[in-house]
């Protein structure tokens, strides 16, 4: 006998497509009449679009390649060898556990093997990993990965320093805690001149709690 196929809803999200517009801001009206409130009230009438439009910022990265980015490089160097490092790139990412901000800064750095890269499209990297659903340390493991991966330097590192709501704002609250996690590859990880170079460059003498 053959079987019916499954209703859609139990099929994995890779087979059943995102959600409609519509669906994501019905589910919306949810979360605030569960919260206790009113969705068709004044305030809150216009709410569950403007979420949906928020979200579809905050979770841009979604929708683009990291590896598509970093595609044109540029071998005319002059035989620069030295260390290539964007620092203090401001980072807004969301926690996958809490679905509540994470905000910090990232540092990220490469030594060039013959070709180099637009600074902006560092910056784009992290930005399109951040917005994501994360944890820190696989944010962190991404970008220095995926640089590895197109640039094929001879060594990246990265260091990321943020802030964490699911830890300031709820839970055991405690503000003013930031988290440092660190991914090292190549000469970075192997040579301790080059990596306390790197280190000395972002004004961090000391990243012993980095998670490496």
């Amino acid at each position: 006998m053959k079987t019916a196929d499954a209703p859609a809803l139990t099929k994995p999200l890779h087979a059943r497509g995102r959600p409609s517009r519509a669906e994501a801001e019905r589910a919306v009206r949810t979360l605030i009449q569960w919260a206790g409130d009113d969705p068709d009230r004044e305030g809150l009438a216009g709410t569950p679009d403007r979420v949906v439009r928020a979200y579809e910022e905050f979770f841009a990265g979604y929708q683009q390649e990291p590896e598509e980015i970093l595609q044109r490089t540029f071998e005319e160097t002059d035989g620069y060898d030295e260390i290539v490092l964007l620092r203090d790139i401001r980072l807004e990412s969301h926690c996958e556990h809490h679905m509540v901000p994470i905000i910090g800064k990232a540092h990220v750095a490469y030594l060039p093997d013959r070709r180099v890269v637009g600074i902006s499209k560092l910056a784009r990297v992290v930005e399109t990993y951040a917005k994501r659903l994360q944890i820190q340390e696989k944010l962190t493991a991404q970008i220095a990965n995926t640089i590895n991966e197109v640039l094929q330097p001879k060594g990246v590192a990265v260091v990321i320093e943020a802030a964490h709501q699911c830890m300031t704002t709820r839970g055991i609250h405690r503000p003013g805690v930031t988290m440092v996690t660190s991914r090292m590859l190549g000469v970075f990880r192997d040579d301790p001149t080059t990596r306390r170079e790197f280190l000395g460059l972002i004004g961090a003498s000391d990243h012993s709690r980095a998670n490496v």
